[in-house]
C-alpha cells in the first residue's frame, strides 16, 4: 500500500522535519476512499489537519476515511476562515440577502436555490441558466442554451420564490450572437427580441445597471457563476459589471467558484471582496446546505 520507503522516512523524521508525500490523487485507494489507505497512513499519523476546503466535499481517503482513524484531528486556519465566512452569511446575513447565480445550468444551481429560498430576500440570475428561465415563463430565447428538461422545475422555483415573497430577477436585455466566440457579429436585444439563429451570450447593458441598483441595495450578497461567457472579451462585461457593483459595495460580499473567482481578478477588484472561497465544489454544497464529508470525517466520534 505505502513503500518501505515512506515507513522509514517518516521512522526516522526528527522534531521540526518535513515529510512531503507525492500527491495522494494519483493513489488509485485516494479517489475510492480506500480503507486500507487509509490504515497505512494512520500508522504514523499522530495528529490530523485538514485545511483543504476545496477538497472536502470529496469523500477520498485522506478527507474521510484518515481523519476518522486518528484520535486528534482539527480543522486548519483557512477551513476555519471558509466556514465562518460562509456561516456569518447563511445563518446570521445582514438583510436585505441577495444571491447572485450564474454559469451555464439549472440544474448545477437548483439544489442551490431551493436551499436559499428560504433564507434569502433576493435573487439575481444570469448566465445560460436564466434561459432557461425565461423560457418556462414563455419568452421567446432564440437558440440560447436551454435545459429542456428542467424547464417545470425552472417554473416551480419561480412560483415558490413568488409564495416566500423572494424576488427573483432576470435579464431584461441580452448581449447576443450566433457563436460564443471572439470576433462574432454582435448585438443586443430585448425581452424576447432573439432571432432563430441568435443565443444569448451575456446580460446586456439595461440588465448591468438593474443588477449593479440590486447590488447596492443588499447587506450581504453571495455570488456564483459568470453572467456569460466571460472568457470571450465580447461577453464578458456583464461578469465584470456584477464584480464591480459587488466591489463597490459595503455589504458582506462572498464569491465562491471558480469562474466568479477568475471574473473578479479579472476586473482587478479582489482586494475589495470580503470573503473569496478557494472551493467551487465545496463552497456549492455548502450553499445547498448539504455537510462536507471532510468536515464531518472531523467531528465523528469513530476514532
Amino acid at each position: 500500500m505505502l513503500s518501505d520507503g515512506v515507513k522509514t522516512w517518516a521512522g526516522q523524521l526528527k522534531e521540526g522535519d518535513v515529510m512531503v508525500l507525492e500527491n495522494v490523487r494519483f493513489h488509485p485507494g485516494e479517489t475510492k476512499n480506500d480503507p486500507d489507505l487509509a490504515r497505512a497512513l494512520a500508522e504514523f499519523t499522530d495528529v490530523y489537519v485538514n485545511d483543504a476546503f476545496g477538497s472536502s466535499h470529496r469523500a477520498h481517503a485522506t478527507v474521510d476515511a484518515l481523519p476518522r482513524l486518528v484520535p486528534a484531528r482539527c480543522a486548519g486556519f483557512l477551513m476555519r476562515k471558509e466556514l465562518e465566512a460562509f456561516r456569518m452569511a447563511l445563518d446570521a446575513p445582514a438583510r436585505p440577502f441577495l444571491a447572485v447565480l450564474g454559469g451555464a445550468k439549472v440544474s448545477d444551481k437548483v439544489g442551490v436555490i431551493e436551499n436559499l429560498l428560504d433564507k434569502i430576500d433576493e435573487i439575481l440570475i444570469g448566465g445560460a441558466m436564466a434561459y432557461t428561465f425565461l423560457k418556462a415563463k414563455g419568452e421567446n430565447v432564440g437558440k440560447s442554451l436551454v435545459e429542456d428538461a428542467k424547464l417545470k422545475i425552472a417554473a416551480d422555483v419561480l412560483k415558490k420564490a413568488k409564495s416566500r415573497n423572494v424576488t427573483i430577477h432576470l435579464p431584461v436585455d441580452h448581449v447576443a450572437a450566433d457563436k460564443p466566440e471572439a470576433g462574432a457579429a454582435v448585438r443586443v436585444v430585448g425581452p424576447g427580441g432573439f432571432t432563430d439563429d441568435e443565443m444569448g451570450l451575456d446580460i446586456g447593458p439595461a440588465t448591468r445597471d438593474a443588477f449593479a441598483k440590486v447590488v447596492a441595495s443588499a447587506r450581504t450578497v453571495i455570488w456564483n457563476g459568470p453572467m456569460g461567457v466571460f472568457e470571450v472579451e465580447e461577453f464578458a462585461q456583464g461578469t465584470i459589471a456584477v464584480a464591480q457593483a459587488m466591489a463597490d459595495s459595503d455589504a458582506l460580499t462572498l464569491i465562491g467558484g471558480g469562474d466568479s473567482v477568475s471574473a473578479v481578478k479579472k476586473a482587478g477588484v479582489a482586494d475589495k471582496i470580503s470573503h473569496i472561497s478557494t472551493g467551487g465544489g465545496a463552497s456549492l454544497e455548502l450553499l445547498e446546505g448539504k455537510t462536507l464529508p471532510g468536515l464531518a470525517a472531523l467531528e465523528t466520534d469513530d476514532a
